[in-house]
Parts: structure tokens; sequence; C-alpha cells
């Protein structure tokens, strides 16, 4: 379907109107079968238009785009805490959060890492606490 602005040459009234197609308007103009909705003239034309842009579309999606990044920059400034004042151990989370709470506890930094779903909940239930946090790749856009 498209929406077209009419108008009547005779009475220049303005007048929207709909078509199945740009095809099925001009057919029915040679069928004389549009007609003005004021004189009834059938002198009538198709205006320019314009596409009918939907501003609150566009604006939800710069406000959800808007949210989404103010919350990435949080994410990469909690990151950029954790990185100044935790120590990377990588893959051996696990080991090393174990090796700290059965041992050395007088360690001077907490410790960051990777980890499986299966060996936070191991160590959760040993009683060693541990956060998971959103992480976003520093290659990231």
């Amino acid at each position: 379907m498209i929406k077209y602005q009419l108008k009547c040459k005779s009475c220049k009234n303005i007048f929207d109107s709909w078509f199945a197609s740009s095809k099925e308007f001009e057919k029915l103009k040679k069928m004389k079968l549009i007609n003005c909705s004021e004189c009834n003239s059938i002198n009538v034309d198709k205006s320019i238009m314009s596409p009918r842009v939907s501003s609150k579309l566009s604006l939800d999606k710069k406000k959800t785009f808007l949210k989404a990044n103010k919350v990435k920059l949080k994410i990469k400034e909690f990151q950029n805490y954790v990185k100044k004042n935790f120590e990377y151990v990588g893959e051996n989370f696990t080991y090393k959060a174990r090796s700290i709470h059965y041992g050395d506890k007088k360690t001077k930094k907490g410790i960051f890492g990777k980890a499986s779903q299966k060996e936070i909940k191991e160590l959760n239930d040993e009683g060693i606490e541990t956060a998971q946090i959103p992480w976003i790749d520093d290659k990231e856009n």
C-alpha cells in the first residue's frame, strides 16, 4: 500500500488517498476513477511527497543506543578499576582462589581471571566467595 497526497487542479483541494501501488494509481487515473473529494472533478494529480519517517522509532533507537553506550562505559570504567587493583591470573583462577583461601590469606591484592560455571559453583560450595562481572573485550568497539 502507498499513500499519496492528491491535489485537485480545479478547486485546489489537497487530500490523501491510499493505493495498492503507484501502477494502480496510474491505472485508476487513466480509467478516470480518481476524483476530488470536494468538487468531484477528475482533474486530480498526485503531489510530490517525502516518505514518512517514524521519528518515534528513530528516537527510541537513539535512546536505546545511548543507554547501551552509557552501560558499556560504566562496565569499561569498572574493568579499569579491577585491572588496576587486582591481579590477573587468567585460567588459573580456581587454583589461585583455593591457594588464597586455604593457605596464603595475606595476599596484597585480590585476583580476577577466568573460570567455568562449574568451577565457580565448586568454589562457592567450598565457601570461597566469587563474583561474576560482565567483561567487554578490549578489542570490541
